[in-house]
Order: C-alpha cells, then structure tokens, then sequence
C-alpha cells in the first residue's frame, strides 16, 4: 500500500508492519515499532543495554519480581544500517501522504 497519511502508516506499525516514505526508497529505511514488553525486576539485571547506575537503582528500589513495563516506541532503519531507537517524525513527515507500507 502507498500514498497514506502519518496516521495511516502509524496504524500499520502498530501491526507489526515496516513503513517508510517513498522518497526514502532505494535507501533502504524504514520505520518499525518496538512493542511494549514486561520483565521483572531482577531480570532488569540481565539485559546488557541498561547501563550499571539503572540497574542499580531498581535493585535497590523494587522488589525483585515486581513487573516493569517498556513501552512501545518507534524504531528506524536508517540508511547506514544502524537502527534509530525513538525515532521521531518530523513535521514534514507527520504532513506527508506519501507513506507506504514495505512488503
């Protein structure tokens, strides 16, 4: 699908699907969206992209099987294959209706 509306192409991520504008294409980005995800509080000191200080704070204050919640946010794949956490549309973006869904 192409020639959606931000919002249109939003409500695709939010399905699981890859969206990217066409003016991106031949680049190969696209923008995704990371789910919510849940883990305990002790497993919080498994994950190796959270760095030592945060990890410290929630061993010392939460209880070690007590539910933290991630919420969800966009991600790009950017031209140089990194990947862009939180990524942000800008105005530009938000306005154009030339977002299209990637098969």
């Amino acid at each position: 699908m192409e020639n959606l509306s931000f919002g249109q192409a939003v409500d695709a991520a939010k399905e699981g699907k890859l969206i990217a504008r066409k003016g991106w294409n031949g680049k190969g980005m696209f923008v995704f969206q990371r789910p919510t995800d849940t883990f305990t509080a002790g497993f919080i000191q498994k994950i190796v992209t959270i760095p030592p200080a945060a990890k410290k704070w929630f061993e010392n204050n939460v209880e070690e099987n007590q539910p933290v919640f991630f919420t969800p946010y966009l991600c790009m794949k950017a031209a140089d294959n990194t990947i862009v956490n939180g990524w942000l549309a800008s105005q530009t973006d938000i306005l154009s209706n030339d977002w299209c869904i990637l098969e």
